[in-house]
């Protein structure tokens, strides 16, 4: 290691050897560490884009680009939503990988949102996220100009008490549109308004710490 990655204090292979089992990354998830945040995408997001886009292209007329990025910042506002309680619920007891259950919720986010479109198509069972496998990304990739810190957690932290409610119903909830309307006492129009805003926001926070990642282009 050269001097110059010592005095930077980035260590490319560091947190894959502090998160070296599921265990110990949902742990340092749970506990807000930026570490271990990082290294769940490292892990995961071409997974996670791969089953979503699994899901949407079989709609490719109706579904754009647009559409699989909401879905990818849904699935992730929602594993921080509610003091991370989906993240919570992962039990390994059931004989479920991680990357497994990963693979399910990000399908299942994906048919969610279709819902939402109002298509109602058939959810898959687990065996066919089982059958995708999480490429760990190359040693380019886990080098980025920028050390990842916070990320969509802290954007949260840093939103209004207001939109922090919003993004809960929305993203962590799936709340319909209307709905949140009427319990926010505001219009529809600025429900949208304000899912676009934040939407951007988390996306622009993750593209500035996730540069050359392969991840969702815009």
């Amino acid at each position: 290691m050269t001097n110059d990655a010592r005095e930077s204090g980035f260590f490319p292979c560091a947190a894959a050897d502090r998160f070296e089992t599921d265990d110990d990354l949902i742990a340092g998830m749970l506990a807000n560490d930026p570490a271990a945040w990082r290294e769940f995408q490292n892990r995961y997001d071409r997974l996670i884009i791969r089953c979503v886009t699994k899901v949407t292209r079989r709609f490719a007329s109706m579904v754009s680009q647009d559409d699989v990025r909401e879905v990818y910042a849904t699935l992730y506002v929602s594993l921080l939503a509610n003091d991370k309680h989906k993240l919570r619920t992962f039990d390994p007891e059931r004989g479920n990988r991680f990357s497994s259950w990963i693979g399910l919720l990000a399908i299942n986010a994906a048919y969610d949102y279709l819902r939402t479109l109002k298509r109602e198509p058939q959810k898959e069972c687990i065996t066919e996220a089982m059958e995708l496998v999480a490429d760990l990304p190359d040693p380019f990739e886990l080098t980025s100009e920028h050390e990842r810190a916070t990320i969509a957690q802290k954007t949260l932290e840093d939103f209004s008490e207001k939109d922090r409610t919003f993004a809960a119903l929305y993203f962590g909830e799936g709340m319909d549109p209307q709905d949140i309307a009427t319990k926010m006492n505001i219009s529809v129009k600025t429900v949208y308004s304000k899912k676009h805003k934040i939407q951007s926001r988390l996306e622009s926070v993750l593209a500035m710490r996730m540069p050359s990642t392969g991840k969702i282009a815009a």
